[in-house]
């Protein structure tokens, strides 16, 4: 006998019974049956109202089936193909207490009732009232969007330059996944992706301490805190492609977010502390002071021979403090590690550095200290820097403004200067 079904909007009470039935692992139809709905209505529900839960991409940066196969895997060869998972893909289409979650490495669903519920009651009395725009006014604002979002910046970014944009940041985020601008040539895949890094969480054994770290510890970092709080902490760290170089020596300075970056051909303590012997030639005595008289990094072999950092190379006098994470605890100077993510945005995991210049380096991180911040109250890294610091140190470091609306996040900034 043919199930009749009742034809009715879904209430909360049947999304409850959806998600109970993810939960217990059953199927699509059986969920249909029932709270009395066809099953498509069911797969289109937890479909729509799911929550994604990306993977860690940090630990596990692939996944493709032929990984072992290959033995080295770039993401874009024509190959390239993740692991399924028939429960998350097919039915019942959610990860709600999947008992090889904890394990899984992929990318996870969760399908809640009562978000979903609240979700839907808001797209519902949306699509009553219509968009609260002419078809001029959204033909503009979309054209506004269009090339910043292209450039790579975020729709806060955007709104941060245009206070003229009046719609909230959740208003613009739901018109474009829902199509409102896909005349103008934006859709879901113009939003900034952002990606979420996990802490390593007891992943390796614990590697022996160091006797040459004693007095450089991170504890001894948080005490010398403690004696000087309005010493300025500068994290220090490196970036790489591949193991061969180029490296690119980074250091980020707290409270102005700012970030500079310099390149190098060897990945050894005496490449990496000549970046300092540099900066103390070039700046006074109180800029550097300002920049780098506490240094905070981790234990790469890049940084590993302490004096060399500490003591000027001609004088032998101590300039600085430098202090060490914890093993495997990146997340003690979080920051930089943050701020990384801009750089991947310009320069990605794949890209061939071997051309790469300190000129190069220095427009990228020009771009990327010209873009608000949501924790600097709008403001840049190079506004917060340029009022503690002042215009004249900015031009040392060879960092220059860009307009808010020229700011670029995206490869071709540089590639397009190496195009024959």
């Amino acid at each position: 006998m043919k199930q009749i079904h009742d034809n009715k909007h879904m209430s909360l009470e049947e999304r409850k019974i959806i998600q109970t039935g993810i939960e217990n692992r059953s199927t699509k139809v059986a969920i249909a049956k029932t709270i009395g709905k066809d099953a498509s209505t069911v797969a289109k529900e937890i479909k729509k109202h799911r929550v994604l839960r990306p993977r860690n991409t940090f630990n596990y940066p692939c996944i493709c089936i032929h990984l072992k196969e290959c033995g080295r895997c770039i993401q874009k060869c024509s190959r390239y193909m993740e692991k399924t998972c028939k429960l998350r893909d097919k039915s019942p289409g959610a990860c709600n207490k999947c008992p090889n979650s904890y394990k899984c490495h992929l990318d996870k669903y969760f399908y809640y009732a009562e978000d979903a519920h609240k979700e839907y009651l808001s797209d519902l009395s949306e699509f009553r009232q219509g968009i609260n725009m002419t078809i001029v006014e959204k033909k503009e604002l979309g054209n506004k969007l269009k090339p910043l979002l292209d450039q790579g910046q975020s729709i806060y970014q955007i709104k941060s330059s245009h206070p003229e944009i009046k719609q909230c940041d959740k208003t613009l985020y739901n018109y474009i996944e829902a199509g409102v601008f896909k005349d103008e040539g934006i859709d879901n895949f113009s939003l900034k992706e952002q990606v979420q890094r996990k802490q390593f969480n007891k992943k390796y054994k614990k590697r022996k301490q160091a006797s040459n770290y004693i007095g450089h510890a991170y504890k001894d970092y948080l005490d010398f805190k403690d004696d000087n709080p309005n010493v300025k902490t500068t994290e220090m760290d490196t970036v790489y492609n591949t193991p061969t170089g180029p490296y690119i020596q980074t250091f980020y300075f707290e409270s102005t977010e700012f970030m500079i970056g310099f390149l190098h051909s060897s990945k050894t303590s005496e490449s990496m502390a000549s970046t300092l012997d540099k900066q103390q030639e070039k700046l006074t005595t109180e800029e550097f002071a300002n920049l780098y008289s506490l240094i905070l990094t981790d234990r790469g072999v890049e940084f590993e021979i302490i004096d060399l950092f500490i003591k000027n190379k001609s004088s032998g006098e101590v300039r600085l403090n430098i202090f060490y994470c914890d093993p495997y605890t990146s997340s003690q100077k979080s920051h930089i590690e943050n701020n990384h993510n801009y750089v991947r945005d310009i320069i990605t995991n794949d890209m061939d550095l071997s051309n790469l210049t300190q000129d190069d380096l220095d427009l990228v991180f020009s771009h990327i200290n010209s873009t608000p911040r949501k924790s600097l109250n709008g403001k840049t890294p190079y506004e917060m820097f340029e009022f503690l610091y002042g215009k004249e140190l900015l031009d040392k470091l060879n960092i220059k403004e860009i307009e808010r609306d020229q700011v670029i996040l995206k490869p071709y900034l540089i590639t397009k200067n190496h195009k024959k």
